[in-house]
């Protein structure tokens, strides 16, 4: 069985390209690294190379721009965040209508005691 060569595309030489982009306006660096980049997230083989990539800001930012691909890698390959806890929140009571209507009024003062006049 032939061994396939080992990828021409470098996260070094990706991300010099970025920077160079990001500080001179170089369009075709640009170009060159979204090319080298699209190559790494769009093969599942290249995927590990991609999300090492994507621990710079600046790739990051393309990728969230333009390519969109890193959530989907994470999504197929079954990773996932750790879902955050939902606030607790405190067991309300029904209020009244007088209730609702005393806390309006209050919310209504307050917010006319903090408005500047414009007749002052």
């Amino acid at each position: 069985m032939a061994k396939t060569a080992p990828s021409r595309v470098s996260g070094q030489k990706i991300m010099g390209d970025l920077r160079l982009a990001a500080k001179k306006g170089d369009r075709a660096a640009l170009t060159l690294a979204l090319d080298q980049m699209r190559t790494l997230a769009h093969s599942p083989k290249y995927w590990e190379k991609y999300l090492t990539l994507l621990r710079n800001p600046l790739a990051r930012l393309v990728d969230m721009l333009l390519i969109k691909q890193g959530e989907r890698i994470a999504h197929q390959k079954g990773w996932k965040l750790p879902k955050a806890a939902p606030p607790r929140e405190k067991p309300r009571k029904p209020m009244s209508k007088a209730a609702r209507a005393r806390a309006r009024a209050r919310a209504a003062t307050a917010a006319a005691a903090l408005q500047i006049s414009l007749f002052e």
